[in-house]
């Protein structure tokens, strides 16, 4: 009997991280996995990866496209600060390799692959979810359906499976993301301002109102993107455009270009107490302020994969809340406070400098990098906090010089 026929323990809509993460581990639990993901699709994404994922993940080696070591902040009046991480680094990689590297490791775990888009779901007369999807042409004959127990939206900020399975799915925040990923120059060619070796950030308000844009370079291509949630009052294009002009990168080539929303605050429900639960960017694990999404899709589809494993294991569908507990336990508070940041440090240029000149506090980076590369905020260093308080207090109240 072929598999369409069977009943799946899992399917899972969506191959990016969080969907690959969590088809792998449901595979390794032994689980009937079918990874259901459209052909092409790649999303606006810098590709950095903290040192904590690749550990967590074990994420190889010869993955990484290049190994970054510092980050420069640039403000308004174009004030540059400079944030070495020190000893380690963190891994930039090429999400058109890494997502599909993550997909084939999940098929060599047992889940099966599928090239399709999602269409729509139903049920059969016992409850049993049918998925109904359209295969790679998308001609008249190429629709498929299968049947399966559990299934995982990780399809993406607009999520179709959490549009008609999960209340409440299609309310979370966005910004409309574009990047174009270019060449990167051959060394002789670098400029003053382009590293291979370095993360750029812009926080200039002709770059992004509300965001931040970004030169995240990965080996021989770069990253160069912005974003907004301020959807046609700003032209992301024209903003990419002059940051690579800024960067010194105006005439490399372009390899590909792409653009999507990305969320900014998590679903405060993620399942819909029965069979559907959502991952990654459908449940809005992008962290504001930083725009980081990658780690946290996937912890969001291990700890996705983990609750249907219980649920299934147990037969209680209940169990499936168990992911939005855990992952809001270990990381709502980094969340919250990041959401605070960019409501109140991005909302105009004069907030966006005083931001910047914070930055080069030796403390402020300390902290900032041990908090991003291990993702905890780790132990109190309570005068170190004292001391950024206090800082943070006199540019709120304008007594620092900017």
């Amino acid at each position: 009997m072929s598999r369409s026929m069977d009943i799946y323990d899992a399917v899972v809509v969506g191959g990016g991280p969080a969907g690959a993460t969590a088809a792998d581990v449901l595979a390794r639990n032994g689980r009937s996995v079918l990874l259901l993901d459209k052909a092409g699709r790649i999303k606006p994404c810098g590709g950095a990866i903290p040192p904590r994922l690749i550990r967590d993940f074990a994420i190889p080696d010869h993955i990484l496209k290049a190994k970054v070591q510092s980050a420069r902040m640039v403000s308004p009046s174009n004030n540059l600060v400079d944030m070495p991480i020190g000893d380690g680094y963190v891994g930039m990689v090429d999400r058109d390799e890494f997502d599909e590297w993550l997909r084939e490791r999940a098929k060599e775990s047992g889940a099966e692959r599928r090239t399709g888009a999602f269409e729509h779901f139903d049920r059969d007369s016992d409850g049993t979810l049918q998925i109904h999807y359209k295969a790679r042409h998308g001609g008249a004959g190429d629709v498929g359906t299968v049947k399966t127990r559990m299934l995982i939206g990780a399809d993406g900020a607009r999520s179709e499976v959490g549009r008609q399975g999960v209340p409440g799915a299609g309310k979370i925040p966005f910004v409309y993301a574009y990047h174009e990923i270019i060449e990167s120059p051959e060394p002789a060619e670098t400029t003053a301002h382009f590293d291979a070796a370095r993360c750029d950030v812009y926080y200039q308000g002709d770059v992004s109102p509300d965001f931040y844009g970004w030169v995240f370079p990965h080996g021989h291509t770069t990253s160069v993107g912005t974003g907004t949630a301020m959807k046609g009052q700003h032209s992301l294009r024209h903003a990419v455009g002059e940051l690579r002009s800024r960067a010194g990168l105006s005439d490399a080539p372009t390899v590909r270009r792409e653009g999507a929303p990305i969320p900014m605050k998590p679903l405060k429900r993620w399942d819909n107490g029965n069979d559907i639960i959502l991952a990654g960017d459908a449940a809005g694990l992008v962290a504001p302020a930083s725009g980081e999404g990658i780690y946290y899709a996937m912890l969001g589809g291990q700890v996705v994969a983990e609750a249907v494993e219980l649920a299934l294991a147990n037969g209680d569908a209940r169990l499936l809340r168990t992911a939005r507990r855990r992952f809001m336990k270990s990381h709502g508070q980094v969340f919250w406070i990041l959401g605070m940041m960019q409501h109140f440090w991005y909302r105009n240029d004069k907030r966006r400098e005083r931001f910047v000149k914070i930055c080069e506090d030796r403390d402020v980076q300390r902290l900032t990098w041990d908090a991003y590369m291990n993702k905890e905020l780790g132990k109190p260093d309570h005068a170190a906090h004292a001391r950024i308080f206090f800082k943070d207090l006199a540019h709120l109240l304008g007594v620092a010089k900017a």
